[in-house]
C-alpha cells in the first residue's frame, strides 16, 4: 500500500485540506512533516467549517491516526488550544501522536520573530510573527528544545538557559527589549509535560512499521513549493522544506517508501507576505479574485495577493516535487469571465523565459506573457464529472494540464466537501 506526499504547488493556500479530506477514509495515517502554526487548512464537513493551523487535517477523520512529525516546530499553547476547540465541538482528538524529536516554539521565539520583523522595516520578510523562523534557527544552531526535553527537567532548564544566554544580549542591546527569564520559560513548558506525555512516540519507527503492514500513510506538507527554504522565492520563504523531499526528512521515513506525490494548485494564483509574484493583479481583477475566492489567510486573516494562473510556477513544482497527480482547486471562482488569462512564460528585460528563472533578481523583474482562453458563465458547483463542465471549462483544464506537464486527477468546483470531480484515483488504482 502507498505512502503519499501531498504538497502545495504555488505559494500556499491552494486547498490542501480538501485534498486530504478527499482521501480521508482510505488513509490510515496523516503526517504533518514541516512548518508550525504559521499556515492553515480549512476543511468543510457538511455545514461545519474547521480551520486547522498546527494539527494535521486527518484529525477530523474517524479511524485516521494524525501524526506531528519531527520536522514540525510546535507551539504547545496553540496545540492544546486547537485540541480543546475540536474537543468542544465533539471531535475525538485522543489519537494524536507527536514525535519526540519535534522542536518546541517558546515565548522568546515569538518575541524575537516580531521584533526582528519590525527592525527590518522595508526589508521585512512578512512572517506571521509566530516564532517559526527563530525556532528553526535554534534547531540548526543546535540550541533547540525538543519535545523529549520536557520529560527531563534538568536537561530542559539547561537548554533554556543556554539558548537565552545567546538571545538576551540581543534582545536588550540591539532591540531594546527586556531580557527573558529562563526559569519562567522552563516552568511554562513543564506545565504542558504531563498532558503531552501520552501523545509522544518514536513516530519514525511507528510509520515505518505501518508501511510494512500495508497501511496507507499520507504526508501532508505545510505552506507550499514556492515557500520552500531551498527551492522557493528566497528569502521570502518559510523556514522548512515544504516540498516532497521534506516528507522523508521531516518524518524519518525513507524516500524510497514514497509511491505518489500529489500537488494542489489553484485555478489562479495567490500568495501572502512579501516577495516576487509575476502575475499579481493590482487592479479591479485582483479584488474580483480576492472577493470571489474569499482569499484571506486562515491563520492571519490577511488579504491574499491575487493573480492569474502561472504555468511556469506549476511546471516548476511538478519538477521539484516529482508530481504524479495534480489537484486543481477553485475552478468555480473563474465562472463569469469572458476570457481567462494564463501566464505561459515571462519577459525578463526583453527576453522570453519559459521557466522560473534561477536568478531571484530576474524573477523580481519577470513580466507575465499571457495566453487567453474562453471563459464560461454556467454554475459548475454541481458538476461531478468532466462532461458536466461547460466546454470552455473543459478546455481550460486540458490547457493547464498540457502546460504543467502532469495529469490533473481531481478538480474542485466549489467550497463544499462534495463539490469535486475525480478523474483519476489519487491512490493510483486506475
Amino acid at each position: 500500500m502507498p505512502a503519499i506526499v501531498l504538497v502545495g504547488a504555488q505559494w500556499g493556500d491552494e486547498g490542501k485540506g480538501k485534498a486530504t479530506d478527499l482521501l480521508g477514509d482510505r488513509v490510515d495515517y496523516v503526517v504533518k512533516f514541516n512548518g508550525g502554526n504559521n499556515a492553515g487548512h480549512t476543511v468543510v464537513i457538511g455545514d461545519e467549517k474547521y480551520a486547522l493551523h498546527l494539527l494535521p487535517s486527518g484529525i477530523l477523520t474517524p479511524g485516521v491516526i494524525p501524526v506531528i512529525g519531527n520536522g514540525v516546530v510546535i507551539d504547545l499553547e496553540v496545540l492544546f488550544q486547537e485540541l480543546d476547540a475540536l474537543g468542544a465541538r465533539g471531535m475525538d482528538v485522543s489519537h494524536l501522536v507527536v514525535s519526540a524529536n519535534a522542536h518546541i516554539i517558546t515565548t522568546f521565539h515569538r518575541t524575537i520573530d516580531r521584533v526582528t520583523e519590525r527592525f527590518l522595516g522595508k526589508r521585512r520578510i512578512g512572517t506571521t510573527g509566530r516564532g517559526i523562523g527563530p525556532a528553526y534557527a535554534d534547531k540548526i544552531n543546535r540550541v533547540g528544545i525538543r519535545v523529549q526535553d520536557l520529560f527531563d527537567e534538568n536537561i530542559l532548564r539547561q537548554k533554556v538557559e543556554a539558548s537565552l544566554a545567546q538571545k538576551n544580549p540581543l534582545l536588550v542591546k540591539v532591540y531594546n527589549r527586556r531580557s527573558v527569564d529562563a526559569d519562567q520559560v522552563a516552568d511554562d513548558l513543564l506545565g504542558y509535560a504531563e498532558r503531552l506525555r501520552p501523545m509522544v512516540a518514536d513516530t519514525s519507527l511507528m510509520l515505518s512499521r505501518a508501511l510494512d503492514e500495508g497501511k496507507v500513510v499520507l504526508f501532508e506538507g505545510g505552506q507550499a513549493t514556492m515557500l520552500d527554504i531551498d527551492h522557493g522565492t528566497y528569502p521570502y520563504v518559510t523556514s522548512s522544506n515544504a516540498t516532497s523531499g521534506g516528507a522523508a526528512t521531516g518524518s524519518g521515513v525513507a524516500p524510497n517508501r514514497i509511491d505518489r506525490v500529489i500537488a494542489v494548485v489553484k485555478a489562479y494564483t495567490t500568495r501572502v507576505g512579501e516577495g516576487p509574484f509575476p502575475t499579481e493583479l493590482f487592479d479591479e481583477w485582483g479584488k474580483w479574485l480576492r472577493d470571489r475566492g474569499f482569499e484571506y489567510g486562515v491563520t492571519t486573516g490577511r488579504p491574499r495577493r491575487c493573480g492569474w494562473f502561472d504555468a511556469p510556477v506549476a511546471r516548476y513544482a511538478q519538477r521539484i516535487n516529482g508530481v504524479t497527480d495534480f489537484v486543481l482547486t477553485k475552478l468555480d471562482v473563474l465562472t463569469g469571465l469572458e476570457k481567462i488569462p494564463v501566464c505561459v512564460a515571462y519577459d525578463v528585460d526583453g527576453v522570453r523565459v519559459d521557466e522560473v528563472p534561477v536568478s531571484q533578481s530576474d524573477f523580481h523583474h519577470a513580466q507575465p506573457i499571457y495566453e487567453y482562453f474562453p471563459g464560461w458563465t454556467e454554475d459548475i458547483s454541481g458538476a461531478r464529472s468532466v462532461e458536466d463542465l461547460p466546454a470552455q471549462a473543459q478546455a481550460y483544464v486540458r490547457a493547464l494540464e498540457g502546460l504543467i506537464g502532469a495529469r490533473i486527477s481531481v478538480i474542485g468546483t466549489g467550497a463544499s466537501r462534495d463539490s469535486i470531480i475525480v478523474q483519476h484515483d489519487l491512490l493510483g488504482g486506475d
